[in-house]
């Protein structure tokens, strides 16, 4: 019985030992290092070889995969700004509702993501933007890096000009060609906790993208930042004020080992509940599934739907302090390393759930089942949005779901009715 294929070099002995319990406790082969074929959880750059057209690698009907061979149409910084972008204007042409904009000529449903542009390509398009509001701050980011490497902010034009600027054509000019950076208008009003900023990281299961099926996991959380917050500019440096990875939390001095400056996403809910009103929270929350399908939208007609694949990529969301939530990006590899106890057991049962579902019951997978699962298998996951359902029902639903109005949402209870239901956003 095969599931992942190839000689693959771990990412941390914890991954490795999670996945190799799981595999275990699930009745699957031992893991033999001497053996064509093992368990494996596949990196990104892996997936590529495998699917790459020089290997001449064909997978077959009993393996499959953690990744989809273009999975960095939604997980490159650039690409999934692109294809939101595209996205847009495709449905601004069908002259959808979904693509109305307000008097401002902002978008009403679809704006999510904060004004980015692409360096170098966008340079003067950033510039002109820049002037319209010369004392806002922006974030730029390594289009092809995570874990917060190579982020900083800036709040002058003459920041970025370590990079070089031809002074003849006023055109940017990055120091390498091979890297690109988006840079965004930094969120400088997040909301704040404890005076502190924080993010969600929320897991998302795709198991096809046509038809589109995804699943949120229930046990996500908060990562929060170690030195309270401020918008001063003296403090643009200061990565302990305003990035949330752990990987640069961690080295700060007020880092809690013991909860590693962690909520989770139900205490969250706890507390906007508590400060906010049940109402207000519940519509946050609608917002962020909103968020979540329509950037699976909108990169699902490029995606290469392989059949062998399915992908539980990493979410990370900001909420500002009117509570609208913002979709920073995505990860192909959310870090499966435990930093505490909880974190260990949560990625224990995520790699479990995950696999419930890929692999139902632990039986010989088959890469032409119609992927859709018992409802017995999907542990800490719910529906999040299945097409199939969404297209049979034939009611137009997205925009009363969009409102706040009962549609099944987030796969869990209908508001009105009290029974469960499942999203059927169109």
């Amino acid at each position: 019985f095969r599931i992942m294929a190839g000689k693959v070099k771990w990412v941390t002995d914890i991954e490795k030992s999670v996945l190799i319990n799981n595999f275990e406790k699930r009745g699957w082969i031992q893991v033999a290092e001497n053996e064509d074929w093992n368990f494996y959880w596949m990196s990104v750059q892996t997936i590529r070889n495998v699917f790459s057209v020089e290997t001449g690698y064909r997978l077959s009907d009993d393996q499959i995969v953690n990744h989809f061979p273009n999975h960095y149409e939604l997980t490159r910084k650039d690409l999934m700004v692109k294809n939101i972008k595209r996205y847009r204007k495709e449905l601004e042409k069908e002259g959808s509702p979904l693509a109305e904009k307000d008097e401002n000529g902002k978008y009403i449903y679809l704006d999510f993501v904060p004004v980015t542009f692409m360096l170098p390509a966008d340079y003067n398009l950033f510039v002109e933007e820049f002037r319209k509001n010369p004392s806002s701050t922006w974030i730029m980011k390594p289009c092809g890096k995570a874990q917060g490497k190579g982020i900083f902010l800036i709040n002058k034009l003459s920041q970025i000009k370590k990079w070089s600027r031809d002074s003849k054509t006023s055109s940017f000019v990055s120091q390498s060609s091979k890297e690109a950076y988006v840079i965004s208008l930094y969120i400088n009003n997040p909301l704040l906790i404890g005076g502190k900023k924080f993010d969600l990281r929320l897991y998302v299961l795709v198991s096809t993208y046509r038809p589109l099926r995804c699943y949120m996991y229930k046990l996500g959380f908060c990562r929060f930042c170690t030195v309270k917050y401020t918008p001063s500019t003296s403090e643009l440096d200061n990565m302990f004020v305003h990035l949330t990875n752990v990987a640069i939390q961690k080295h700060g001095d007020d880092y809690n080992h013991i909860h590693g400056g962690k909520w989770t996403v139900s205490n969250l809910r706890l507390y906007l509940e508590s400060t906010r009103g049940k109402e207000v929270t519940n519509k946050l929350f609608d917002e962020i599934h909103w968020i979540i399908v329509q950037s699976l939208k909108a990169v699902a007609p490029v995606m290469n739907n392989d059949k062998h694949c399915f992908e539980c990529y990493g979410y990370d969301i900001i909420i500002d302090d009117k509570l609208k939530p913002w979709l920073i990006e995505v990860n192909a590899s959310p870090s499966l390393t435990s930093s505490t106890a909880n974190d260990r057991i949560l990625k224990y049962n995520l790699i479990n759930d995950t696999l419930n579902i890929a692999v139902p019951n632990g039986e010989i997978p088959d890469c032409k089942w119609n992927k859709s699962p018992p409802k017995e298998v999907l542990g800490n996951y719910e529906v999040l949005y299945d097409e199939e359902m969404a297209q049979s029902d034939g009611a137009d639903r997205e925009l009363r779901g969009r409102a706040g109005q009962p549609a099944g949402a987030k796969g869990g209870r209908a508001r009105d009715s009290g029974k469960t239901a499942l999203t059927t956003w169109k």
